[in-house]
């Protein structure tokens, strides 16, 4: 979620947005599409991004996905909060389509290339991918203890994994702002580049990953995602249980 659009900087009009998928070869690009409103969410727009996931995982071409903002102002700046007005009541609310599940549903390595606003959903869209790719102007902010709640797409579980739990608590309590450099000193991105740079270097980056055995990326990120949740001894056990089916898909390939 994010803070009220008619907060930003010089907001546009134009209320129309989508999300897409553009793709190059074993590289798909998922695009916030919504650049007058700073790429904020709709609901139509959480059901874009579910669709978009769901066909990376189906296309077997596909081997790496980046997640960016179109435009040249933000990657995203959460939901829209005039579009929730739609919701009937809290439980419209709570049984609602939401788009942090899809993304981490995605079973091929994700890149978020991060440059201006990502606030509330799009900090949690950021973080919900697998490696960050942020421009040095870029801002991060979860503002929604301003508006009296909480977010609800994960800022909590991420940033407490990433960053530890002061730095989580401090973040997710004052809703301060905190810029790329902060970001990476705390130990939110794992590539700080100058401005205009991001898009390239995570096509860059997706390009080194997708030049590898999409079973064995995808077997890399089940076993890291699945570190987070299981004991060493269960961890060990799942490796091995990956290695095995990345052993039986290289001997499929050689046609034995």
């Amino acid at each position: 979620m994010t803070i009220p659009v008619g907060q930003l900087e010089n907001p546009p009009t134009s209320t129309d947005g989508c999300v897409r998928i553009e793709q190059s070869g074993a590289v798909a690009e998922i695009v916030i599409d919504r650049p007058a409103k700073h790429n904020a969410l709709t609901p139509a727009m959480y059901r874009d991004i579910a669709t978009c996931c769901a066909q990376v995982n189906a296309d077997d071409s596909i081997h790496v996905v980046i997640i960016r903002g179109a435009g040249d102002r933000a990657f995203c700046a959460g939901s829209d909060i005039k579009a929730l007005d739609g919701y009937e009541d809290f439980w419209a609310w709570r049984n609602r389509d939401d788009y942090i599940p899809p993304i981490l549903s995605l079973r091929k390595p994700a890149i978020a290339a991060v440059k201006g606003w990502a606030l509330g959903g799009g900090l949690e869209i950021a973080l919900a991918c697998d490696l960050r790719v942020v421009a040095k102007s870029a801002v991060f902010s979860a503002p929604e203890v301003a508006l009296g709640w909480n977010g609800a797409g994960g800022a909590a579980q991420h940033l407490t994994r990433m960053c530890g739990y002061g730095q989580a608590m401090r973040l997710l309590l004052t809703g301060d702002r905190f810029g790329a450099t902060e970001a990476d000193q705390i130990g939110m991105i794992e590539y700080l580049v100058d401005d205009g740079d991001e898009l390239g270097k995570a096509r860059d980056l997706a390009q080194t990953i997708a030049a590898h055995a999409s079973v064995a990326t995808q077997a890399v990120k089940a076993a890291v995602r699945s570190a987070l949740d299981v004991t060493v001894a269960q961890g060990l056990k799942y490796e091995n249980e990956l290695m095995s089916l990345c052993f039986a898909k290289v001997e499929q390939n050689k046609g034995r």
